[in-house]
């Protein structure tokens, strides 16, 4: 039995829009005879047991359909948990060889009501084709760029003609609905959800900085962002960008799971700079937030008074010292 792959990092700026973790969810498929449609938006790249078997034939990470025997193709409809850009598509094939389809194409959609149950009122949908008709290679990640500056929440995965798909990622940009929210209202700026991103860091050896953003408080050690064991001088960082510019309110620094391994101490700088790119945010002038602060394990950390005003603050930048864990960090402030 092989260990399972690691689920692939987002290319810098992006965000898998897709993922189960974030409430991305297979809705429907044509047919799913192998293996279920659910797998798609698992984490990592699947695995792979020789020697297990189903009532219906050999069993497979990801989503296969039976042999074709008629004309058409087969189908699986996404729900993206995030509605946003799309920039980049993976269909990983990984682990199928001998049965993995040749060729597939994306379909998108924006709706905000509730979907169809029947197949053919699926197909009656004003779907729009964002990915054509392209060859996808077996035991591989299938990387297609997306050029389409619309925002979707639907796709159609079309497979030609049958076959088994492991992994389906959607790399995007998450556009929130900010409609719903009051100007003065306190949330989350930097979780995923309202557009935040880690856009960089120092390292992340152990575990990936996109984790520190994500939803919900870490599951496991693995569920944040870690560092490995510093033996020279400096410290770790990572830089955060805001889903939408506001003041900073209250700041929650939490190293749930991390006790021989957390931080000894932390600081979080603030900076305006909106249009500045990755590379010249590593550079630039940030401002104090949270002065450097005594860090425990595994334990929620509140900073409220303690934090210096920056208006409209774009990003910040956590420092950890001198290496280390933390599972969530939470930006609590009013957008403009």
């Amino acid at each position: 039995m092989s260990s399972a792959d690691p689920t692939p990092s987002a290319p810098p700026g992006l965000v898998d829009l897709a993922a189960e973790r974030v409430g991305g969810a297979a809705l429907a498929a044509n047919d799913e005879f192998f293996a279920e449609k659910e797998n798609l938006l698992k984490a990592g790249r699947g695995i792979f047991i020789p020697d297990k078997f189903t009532g219906r034939g050999k069993w497979m990470d990801g989503w296969e359909t039976r042999r074709r025997r008629i004309p058409g193709n087969d189908w699986c409809v996404i729900q993206l948990g995030l509605r946003g850009i799309i920039g980049t598509i993976d269909i990983d094939t990984n682990h199928f060889l001998g049965n993995h389809p040749p060729f597939a194409s994306v379909d998108a959609l924006s709706t905000s009501g509730d979907f169809p149950k029947s197949q053919a009122a699926i197909g009656k949908l004003k779907w729009k084709s964002i990915l054509k008709r392209s060859p996808l290679n077996p035991g591989s990640q299938n990387l297609f760029e997306i050029k389409n500056d619309k925002t979707w929440t639907h796709l159609r995965l079309n497979i030609f003609p049958d076959g088994g798909v492991a992994r389906f990622r959607v790399y995007g940009v998450v556009v929130p609905d900010w409609s719903k929210g009051k100007s003065g209202d306190v949330v989350d700026l930097a979780v995923i959800e309202n557009g935040g991103v880690a856009l960089a860091c120092s390292d992340m050896f152990f575990s990936s900085m996109n984790n520190l953003i994500m939803p919900g408080r870490a599951k496991n050690m693995g569920d944040g962002w870690e560092t490995k064991r510093r033996r020279g001088p400096g410290h770790d960082w990572i830089i955060v960008k805001l889903g939408r510019g506001g003041s900073i309110k209250k700041i929650e620094v939490d190293t749930n799971h991390f006790k021989g391994n957390y931080p000894d101490t932390c600081s979080i700088e603030g900076i305006n700079a909106p249009e500045a790119s990755t590379e010249k945010l590593k550079s630039a002038e940030w401002r104090k937030i949270l002065p450097r602060t005594k860090l425990h394990a595994s334990k929620r950390h509140f900073f409220q008074r303690e934090l210096r005003k920056i208006d409209n603050c774009t990003h910040v930048r956590l420092n950890i010292f001198p290496d280390g864990g933390v599972s969530r960090l939470r930006i609590w402030g009013t957008f403009a």
